[in-house]
């Protein structure tokens, strides 16, 4: 783990939304450490600067790979990206998703939006070795079907359970229409013997965990990774501090018994 960035090359670039595309890097002389799902990079746009991403492939899956969606100068720079441009990366950072500790358990992966990025490395695996797990299950939901990651992909991984859900549907959308967490009722889990990994915007979260709770999975193995204003990525400027969590370092994937408590603190 390095504070310099080490140049990575772009190696191919796909739009995934409108405003959100997946680039695929490859070092262009020595590499960082491996990353494992649920870590991130902080990824510079030079003469921009640098945002943190989480790998949305990993390269025993698909080769290294971030998704960025265009929110500001830096995200433009980075989404405006093409093959054969140079973008800087250091890493890997934070804790990851720890699918190995869920070994003999049921999988329930629940992304809203672009959370699916994060995730997409993690269901890769578990679809590539799926023996030393129970049923797997993934669950998508997004604000219209245009806002819908890797469409094609998620029908093609074996699952127990897909699930594609979108909160407002458009002329010729002939799929669900609600929030994600109506399709539980659906999945197939045996919830004091799963696992849940989510990710998505945080009122997303918080009713996610809440319902799963309620359906009887324990607390500790719903694991969520949460978002906040992370600039060193080395747990020394604190601004991604969540109470007594440097989400940089203790996050960005923490189980739901560690961030309940802090979540429903308005201060923080």
């Amino acid at each position: 783990m390095t504070a310099v960035p080490v140049p990575y090359r772009v190696v191919a670039r796909w739009a995934e939304t409108p405003d959100t595309a997946t680039l695929r890097l490859e070092p262009v002389g020595e590499s960082l450490p491996a990353f494992v799902p649920g870590q991130f990079a902080m990824v510079w746009a030079f003469g921009r600067g640098e945002i943190p991403l989480s790998v949305s492939a990993i390269p025993t899956t698909g080769g290294l790979a971030h998704t960025v969606r265009r929110v500001g100068a830096v995200s433009d720079g980075l989404y405006a990206a093409e093959v054969g441009d140079v973008l800087g990366l250091r890493g890997p950072y934070g804790t990851g998703w720890e699918l190995e500790k869920a070994a003999g358990q049921d999988l329930l992966v629940v992304a809203g939006g672009i959370g699916l990025a994060p995730l997409r490395p993690l269901v890769r695996d578990a679809v590539a070795c799926p023996k030393p797990y129970g049923r797997l299950n993934v669950l998508v939901g997004a604000r219209t079907p245009d806002d819908l990651m890797a469409k094609i992909e998620t029908r093609q991984w074996a699952t127990a359970f897909t699930g594609v859900t979108v909160d407002r549907a458009a002329t010729g959308w002939a799929g669900r229409v609600g929030v994600v967490t109506q399709l539980l009722d659906e999945a197939r889990f045996t919830p004091d013997n799963t696992t849940a990994f989510v990710c998505g915007p945080e009122p997303m979260i918080r009713a996610t965990a809440r319902d799963l709770l309620h359906r009887g999975v324990p607390a500790d193995r719903v694991r969520v990774s949460l978002e906040r204003n992370m600039r060193c990525a080395t747990g020394h400027c604190g601004h991604c501090q969540l109470g007594p969590l440097l989400l940089c370092r203790d996050g960005p994937v923490v189980t739901w018994d560690r961030a309940e408590p802090l979540l429903y603190v308005r201060e923080l």
